[in-house]
Order: C-alpha cells, then sequence, then structure tokens
C-alpha cells in the first residue's frame, strides 16, 4: 500500500519549488471611523526599500523574499482604503511606511518571527500652485513577535495586518486628541486687534484720541547743528501670540503707536501752538499707518502655514511705507513753514483719522 503524505501553504504562498507568492493584506473594518481626516496617499519610504519579509518556509533551506502584494505603497494604499471608512473630502493625511520588516529564524522545525513597523503620518496642505506641502504631524512605532511551525504560515499576514491597524488606531487618537488644540490641524484663523493706548508717565506717550502731545512730551536737548524748530520721535510696533480654540487659531495683536519724550525737542522760541501741531501732525500720521497696517492683516490675506511670516512681511512694508508718508509730510509742509501746505496735510489727516473712528 502506499500512503501520501501533504501539507498546504495559504494561498499566498506557493510552495518552495514555485517560489514563494506575495502577502496579500486582507481587507477589515477597523473599530472607529476617522473623524476630520482621510489617507490620502501611502508611500514607500524605507531607506533599503526591497520585499519586507524574510521567511523559513523550508527546513534546511535558507530564508525567502517575500513582499506584499503589489508592493508597499499599492498594497497598503489597498488595505486602507478598504478597511478604513471615512470621507475624501476631510483633510487629507499621507501614510509614510518608515519601516516595515518581518525577520524569521529556525531552530529545528519551530520558525520565530519578529515584525517592526514605523509610520509617519504627514497633513498634507494645498497651495495657490495646486502643488502640495506636508506638515509632519505623528510618527507610530511598533511590531509584534510570534513562533509558528515550520508548515505553518497563516499567522503572518495577520500580525502584519494587526500591526497597520495599531498604526491607524494610533493616528486616529492622536487626531481626535490634537485637533481642537494643535495649530497644525487648525482650519480657520481669526485675528483680534487690542490697541495699547495707555495714560503713562513714563518716557513714552502711547496715542490716544484724548491725549494729544504737549511742548512738556519733549524732553531732549535740541540737535546740535539742526535748524529745524523742534523733532518729534514717533514709531508704532506690535507684539502677537497665538492659540487655538476649537480648531481656529486666534491671533492676538497688541499694537501700539508712540512717542518717545527723551527722544524729542523743541527749542524755547518756537514752542507755539502752530509748530506742536506739526510735530502732533507726524504723530497722526503714524498712527494712520498703524491703522492701515491692521487693515492688511486679515484672514484672507493670511494662510494658516504662515501667518506669523506673512504680519511680518506686512509690518516691514508699513514701516517703510510710515517714513515714505513722514517725509513726504515734511517736503510738502517745509517742515512746517509753508502754512497753506500744512493747512491742506492737517485737512487730509483729519479725514483719515475720521475714517478710523479716532475724531468725531
Amino acid at each position: 500500500m502506499t500512503s501520501f503524505f501533504a501539507f498546504f501553504l495559504p494561498l499566498w504562498l506557493l510552495t518552495a519549488a514555485q517560489g514563494p507568492g506575495p502577502i496579500r493584506l486582507q481587507a477589515q473594518a477597523l473599530p472607529f471611523t476617522p473623524g476630520g481626516y482621510s489617507i490620502r496617499t501611502v508611500t514607500d519610504q524605507r531607506p533599503d526599500g526591497g520585499p519586507i519579509a524574510r521567511l523559513v518556509l523550508v527546513p534546511g533551506r535558507p530564508p525567502a523574499a517575500v513582499d506584499i502584494a503589489g508592493g508597499i505603497s499599492k498594497g497598503i494604499g489597498t488595505f486602507v482604503d478598504q478597511s478604513l471608512s471615512g470621507s475624501r473630502q476631510q483633510r487629507p493625511i499621507a501614510m509614510r511606511i518608515l519601516q516595515c520588516q518581518l525577520t524569521e529564524t529556525a531552530v529545528g522545525n519551530r520558525v520565530s518571527g519578529q515584525f517592526a513597523l514605523t509610520v509617519g503620518f504627514d497633513l498634507l496642505e494645498k497651495n495657490d500652485d495646486d502643488s502640495e506641502t506636508s506638515t509632519r504631524l505623528t510618527t507610530y512605532r511598533g511590531g509584534a513577535t510570534y513562533t509558528r511551525p515550520i508548515d505553518q504560515t497563516t499567522v503572518i499576514e495577520p500580525t502584519i495586518r494587526q500591526a497597520l491597524q495599531a498604526s491607524l488606531r494610533s493616528l486616529d487618537s492622536y487626531m481626535k486628541r490634537e485637533m481642537d488644540h494643535n495649530e497644525k490641524l487648525a482650519t480657520n484663523l481669526r485675528v483680534v486687534f487690542t490697541d495699547d493706548s495707555r495714560l503713562t508717565s513714563d518716557d513714552t506717550v502711547h496715542y490716544n484720541p484724548a491725549r494729544k502731545l504737549t511742548w512738556a512730551d519733549f524732553r531732549a536737548t535740541p540737535r546740535s547743528g539742526s535748524h529745524y524748530a523742534a523733532e518729534v520721535f514717533t514709531s508704532f510696533a506690535y507684539e502677537g501670540r497665538s492659540t487655538v480654540e476649537k480648531g481656529t487659531i486666534v491671533l492676538q495683536l497688541m499694537v501700539k503707536t508712540y512717542m518717545l519724550k527723551q527722544s524729542s525737542w523743541g527749542r524755547d522760541a518756537s514752542q507755539n501752538p502752530y509748530t506742536l501741531n506739526h510735530e502732533q501732525r507726524h504723530f497722526d500720521i503714524a498712527k494712520l499707518i498703524t491703522e492701515r497696517f491692521k487693515q492688511k492683516i486679515t484672514p484672507a490675506n493670511l494662510t494658516l502655514a504662515d501667518y506669523n511670516s506673512e504680519v511680518q512681511y506686512q509690518f516691514i512694508e508699513s514701516f517703510r511705507e510710515m517714513n515714505k508718508l513722514q517725509q513726504r509730510y515734511d517736503d510738502e509742509t517745509r517742515h512746517g513753514t509753508d502754512e497753506a501746505a500744512q493747512a491742506r496735510w492737517n485737512g487730509q489727516i483729519d479725514a483719515e483719522l475720521r475714517r478710523y473712528g479716532l475724531l468725531p
């Protein structure tokens, strides 16, 4: 009598004589629903590339190189699409496979397997030119070990699948935890301005419509060699901080227009209302530039990714505008000696101050 003996491998493996086949990941619905995000791309960014596994399939034979069916990007991408529900209209996430390696060793007829998985998750953002940039969010590191009989390979695919599921579960936990207060995940921007109009007794005079300059504010010694009647030091600045409230970046900007007493002076013989008005108008011009700066800092003119740099750029541009406008004012009024030109500037400045609600 002739006896027949046989053993069977899973469908994703062929016989040793034919060579090993690829590992086909089985779709499995995950026990959570992504909120506010979807996996848009899966890329293979392993440094070494190549098949992910070296499997011991036959006693006494070297381990065989085996890959995921379709390769890392396509194979895992298909698994994610089929397993993770959610709208693709939500925030797009890039899934980067940084390590995916299964190594087996055999002792007799027992095989020990060790699987290592590292996955990076990035937020994808579309630029004005339709290109995309990515922002790093979180990285998952995990894996698993197992022991199996040399002729039973059914544990291999579930081990890989469960590690991938764990990485997706880690991402979901991160998103749910961070969505409302992590600036990287914010979807809106709100700008809140505060004007520093304090009335103080120190060296700084903060612009306040109710507090006009007086000659007592001009405390410096007249500059030697200057033929001007007076000089006033005025400028503007801002301080900013941001918080995130329910997915909205709240950009809080404190702006101040100020005059420095110890850097401003007036000659005794020129300390009259007319000359003081000319210097006050320099202060008013600085305030107008501050208001124009505020008009430029709106959510429509800023991006979530780089709003801070954009605010700094607009500040520098406004500062240049202020210097040019101050010089033009002095040139056209001949430093206040042309009374007709001074009267025109008085009217123009007052009209713009009214538009900003700074004059009745």
